[in-house]
């Protein structure tokens, strides 16, 4: 049983940048890798990264990528996302994910446990 929960959302201008953080609690985190994925109002959830816990090698969506980073601290069981240039197609709830394998398909099928979301705007 692992815990995750995401921090660090908030409303930001188009242009500027944001960081999330998602501390996995329950024990040393022991899944494949930690994730992030979004959903905004009306639409599918969708996968935007990925990072291999012990390698820590990281996986992007094609669209998102060299505008996202993601990290990790595994001594914090911690995982980041930094966001820049955003955009206002941007806005979502963004949630954290401990994945079981790795996807070359669709990552969300690959997710055994979800944190709550935190709510990222932008604004234009």
């Amino acid at each position: 049983q692992v815990q995750l929960e995401e921090s660090g959302g908030g409303l930001v201008q188009a242009g500027g940048s944001l960081s999330l953080s998602c501390a996995a609690s329950g024990g040393t985190f022991s899944s494949y890798a930690m994730g992030w994925f979004r959903q905004a109002p009306g639409k599918e959830r969708e996968f935007v990264c990925a990072i291999s816990w012990i390698g820590g090698s990281p996986y992007y969506a094609d669209s998102l990528k060299g505008r996202f980073t993601i990290s990790r601290d595994s001594s914090k069981n911690t995982a980041y996302l930094q966001m820049k240039n955003l955009k206002p197609e941007d806005t979502a709830v963004y949630y954290c994910a401990a994945v079981d394998f790795y996807s070359d398909s669709d990552w969300t099928n690959a997710v055994d446990a979800w944190g709550q979301g935190t709510l990222v705007t932008v604004s234009s």
